[in-house]
């Protein structure tokens, strides 16, 4: 049975989990009760990295929207979720925090960005503080024997080119559904 101690920081267990999961959630909401709460996954390798024990980042790739960003600008609030789907440790990590993000062209996003593969249509880099970190079990989460990367993303950020992709950024992803502020870009 894993420890459940809650830290502010990220323990060696915590960090295994992470490196074996392919894919993890993020869960954003705005402050207004009316506003919808957000939930993403991710996982393309090489777009999330460890900064250090107390900070963790990821690239946030162009999408159908930009409620984490929207939400992020407004209140910070965030939390990251990851799950074991190994039978041997059926393990969750849970990660809440403040989160900010260095959107594509500031001098922040052009410091980390180095630490991220190389895709195109990247619009930002979240980084988030953590605030909690704890790890609990995952009795009822599914057994996976395999996963496997999805190309679709890239492929279609490699399609759009830069300009198309600077139109669908301008069109979709400059604010939230609910009208919040989102990328500037």
């Amino acid at each position: 049975m894993v420890d459940m101690g809650n830290n502010n920081h990220l323990n060696d267990e915590m960090r295994e989990l992470i490196a074996l999961s392919p894919v993890f959630f993020v869960a954003t909401a705005p402050l207004a009760a009316t506003g919808r709460v957000n939930l993403s996954p991710k996982g393309l390798s090489d777009t999330f990295t460890i900064l250090d024990d107390h900070r963790i980042a990821y690239l946030d790739l162009t999408g159908s929207g930009a409620e984490t960003a929207s939400h992020l600008k407004e209140n910070g609030r965030i939390t990251l979720m990851w799950m074991s789907y190994d039978p041997k440790a059926p393990n969750i990590l849970r990660i809440y925090g403040t989160g900010v993000v260095h959107e594509a062209g500031s001098l922040e996003f052009e410091l980390l960005r180095g630490r991220f593969g190389d895709h195109h249509g990247a619009r930002g880099i979240i980084v988030v503080s953590i605030s909690h970190a704890n790890l609990s079990c995952g009795f009822g989460v599914p057994v996976a024997n395999s996963f496997s990367e999805r190309s679709d993303l890239d492929q279609w950020l490699d399609r759009k080119g830069e300009e198309g992709l600077a139109n669908y950024r301008d069109r979709n992803n400059r604010s939230s559904i609910d009208g919040l502020p989102g990328y500037s870009i």
